[in-house]
């Protein structure tokens, strides 16, 4: 098979991907199985990622060029992917359509070559009718669900313009930096060492700089960067001087109020990022859950590459008498499975393979976890419930009926500087901006 040039290859195997998530697969697990070589696979993700997000506007504009839709997934792909680069990328319109017929000669032997050059220059012919069009439709306005941005104007109606537009953005991408390495761990005693009483994001923002990784600093371990880029670039990742974490994400740590000494759950661990966050606050007794065995793994990788220990079981944390030794834990962190509503822009296939009838099903998830965890927590103790949704039925009516039927339960402000938020509410919605993503917290306390 002869090789097609950059641009070509890497349509057609965006196209090849975008029709696996048509077929109803998740992204992240057909890029992995796709084997894309190191060249072509940041050009694709970014095309891939991009159609995801503008599926909504795509699937509305071939709705009015194709006369009835084509039977070959990879052939409407490529179309979707083509359109998107061609909405994004006007001034490189020519280079698009000739590369998108190009990578078209690898479907089905070359038969789509016509459909593809003809719905393309059709496209360019009635760009500005057709984007006006789209622009009057929600769904291919907002690029999500109708159902998705009915819930948001319900849950959020002062706000949902704002989180949809959001979800449409690339996510930033923050650095949490181990404080128990970066400086020596006396920093905070204004002794005198590799800090000088500095903060460890300070500390490590020096070596930044010198590598010049434009950054800033958020708080005393949180620093954004300007622009994502590989792992590998940042000195000292390997040597587990810093994670990459979400802003938001963070949040758990402070929240929760860990104390040294303290026997500490975390439910639904899996990959260990707020575990990992809690270990370095505190000298506490870990115990990290989660039912997932292919993603535990990526739990003691995370611990041994930070330096720190924990004791990870693969269980259902519902089922607590299979994994619980009876004694009763100072703090849970519940961070319990959900739509992921707030971070869909990481992934935002999502948005397209979620239904509303889901909601309902986490929600029941959700329930049954938080109530087996509850006879687990030592009277006076605190459980942090969290998602990474911005939908109400996961997050403050969920917490109001648990509050409703247990009545050892009591809301505590979840006060959080980490992200600015300085609320005093009993519940903590932080919504996805440029900073990070939409999480939600409560704090919950057994009398």
């Amino acid at each position: 098979m002869h090789m097609l040039p950059p641009l070509a290859e890497a349509l057609h195997a965006a196209a090849g991907l975008i029709a696996a998530v048509l077929a109803g697969r998740n992204f992240d697990t057909v890029l992995a199985r796709a084997g894309l070589p190191g060249p072509v696979r940041a050009a694709t993700m970014d095309l891939a990622y991009s159609t995801l997000r503008a599926y909504g506007r795509g699937d509305f504009l071939l709705g009015r060029l194709l006369e009835r839709p084509t039977k070959d997934q990879a052939a409407r792909g490529l179309l979707l992917v083509a359109l998107a680069r061609l909405e994004a990328r006007p001034e490189e319109a020519h280079t698009t359509v000739d590369q998108a017929v190009t990578a078209a000669a690898r479907l089905a032997r070359g038969q789509y070559k016509g459909l593809v050059n003809g719905v393309l220059r059709n496209f360019l012919r009635r760009r500005e009718e057709l984007l006006a069009l789209a622009d009057a439709d929600p769904v291919a306005r907002w690029q999500h669900p109708a159902w998705w941005i009915a819930r948001l104007q319900q849950d959020h109606p002062a706000h949902w313009e704002r989180i949809l537009a959001a979800g449409n953005t690339h996510p930033p991408m923050c650095l949490r930096v181990n404080r128990r390495r970066v400086p020596p761990a006396d920093w905070q005693s204004g002794a005198v060492g590799a800090g000088d009483g500095e903060s460890p994001a300070r500390v490590f923002m020096a070596q930044l700089d010198a590598a010049g990784i434009a950054a800033r600093v958020l708080d005393e371990t949180a620093i954004l960067l300007d622009r994502p880029l590989p792992v590998e670039r940042i000195s000292g990742f390997g040597a587990g001087l810093c994670s990459v974490q979400d802003w938001g994400a963070q949040a758990a740590a402070g929240l929760l109020d860990v104390q040294d000494g303290m026997r500490v759950l975390d439910a639904c661990a899996a990959p260990g990022g707020k575990a990992a966050h809690l270990l370095e606050v505190a000298d506490i007794e870990l115990t990290a859950l989660d039912a997932d065995v292919g993603r535990m793994a990526r739990i003691a990788e995370n611990l041994e590459r930070l330096g720190l220990a924990a004791t990870v079981k693969v269980a259902d944390a519902r089922a607590v008498d299979s994994w619980w030794d009876g004694r009763p834990y100072d703090r849970i962190l519940a961070d319990v499975p959900c739509s992921a509503s707030g971070v869909v822009r990481r992934h935002p296939d999502a948005k397209w393979l979620r239904r509303e009838s889901d909601i309902a099903g986490f929600a029941a998830t959700q329930r049954t976890i938080v109530d087996a965890l509850w006879r687990t927590l030592v009277p006076g103790g605190k459980m942090l419930y969290a998602t990474c949704s911005v939908f109400g039925e996961e997050n403050a009516r969920q917490v109001e009926a648990f509050v409703g039927r247990h009545a050892d339960a009591r809301r505590l402000p979840a006060a959080c500087t980490t992200t600015r938020a300085t609320t005093r509410d009993p519940q903590l919605q932080l919504l996805p901006d440029a900073e990070h993503d939409g999480f939600y917290y409560a704090l919950l306390q057994k009398d």
